[in-house]
């Protein structure tokens, strides 16, 4: 079996405040989604949340129940969306054929029995980062490339934070129960994200930082806007953010991230703003 997983269980942000830097780190940081030849998942107790990687090389990998789901096949009772951050690769649905340039999105609805994964080049493979949750209804399979997302420009580079959203995987582009992914890409000379921080208590949120250069990172930070805590990370790293939790960053260098989220609604503009001077 190619497939690996790990369970992460929900904290307060009470015990949080407790938390030194290794266990800040245990506790939210995803490190390893990424492993050639494999496919690996973190399946957490925010909203059943999972975040997972795919990384096929010589052979082929299938999308495997783990044993959290409780499920005769991965997506019975859930929802997948995926966004190629490697080489071209080739994804099966069902005996169905989706081509996945990098930056490409795939929605999979539910009851989808079989899905697998391939690499054009096994020498450049593809890297399938993938958000899951649970479904209520079954909703068709639907491609988004990057040119076809939804695209919001936000902040200014005298902010250092003029960015691009591209919301590609949301209400208006594809049908899903409850998940949402998107990518988000800083401009050079800019480095901060969702600032102004904000929060968001009726749905968790995942962020999978990428094109950041080698010997460069990014400070992730978290916690309520009050109490606030800081994980540092580099490229191809997922963090996860608990509903009562900011979520935003700073980079030595400009980057971008993939955000994923699910919860109790759809309203991608339901969120609580921090003022910038009211973080502590």
């Amino acid at each position: 079996m190619s497939t690996t997983f790990e369970t992460r269980y929900a904290s307060s942000p009470k015990a949080v405040k407790q938390y030194d830097t290794q266990q800040l780190r245990d506790e939210f940081l995803i490190p390893d989604l990424m492993q050639t030849g494999k496919v690996k998942f973190v399946y957490t107790h925010y909203d059943r949340y999972m975040a997972g990687g795919a990384v096929p090389t010589d052979s082929n990998l299938k999308l495997e129940t783990i044993d959290p789901l409780k499920s005769e096949y991965f997506l019975e009772r859930r929802e997948l969306g995926i966004i190629n951050v490697g080489g071209e690769g080739t994804i099966y649905v069902d005996g169905e054929t989706y081509e996945m340039n990098h930056k490409d999105a795939l929605y999979i609805g539910k009851e989808v029995r079989d899905v697998i994964f391939k690499s054009n080049d096994a020498n450049n493979p593809a890297k399938f980062y993938m958000n899951s949750a649970p479904a209520h209804k079954t909703y068709p399979t639907k491609k988004t490339s990057l040119a076809e997302a939804n695209k919001i420009e936000l902040g200014s580079l005298e902010t250092a934070n003029h960015r691009t959203v591209s919301q590609m995987i949301i209400g208006g582009i594809v049908a899903t129960c409850q998940l949402q992914m998107g990518m988000t890409e800083l401009k050079t000379g800019s480095v901060w994200n969702t600032m102004p921080a904000h929060v968001h208590d009726r749905r968790m949120e995942i962020y999978f930082y990428l094109d950041v250069p080698e010997e460069q990172a990014v400070c992730h930070f978290m916690g309520q806007p009050q109490e606030t805590r800081h994980i540092w990370m580099h490229n191809h790293q997922a963090v996860i953010s608990p509903p009562w939790s900011i979520h935003s960053g700073s980079g030595t260098s400009n980057y971008t991230f993939i955000w994923g989220m699910a919860g109790e609604n759809l309203d991608y503009n339901d969120m609580d703003v921090a003022k910038i001077t009211d973080l502590r």
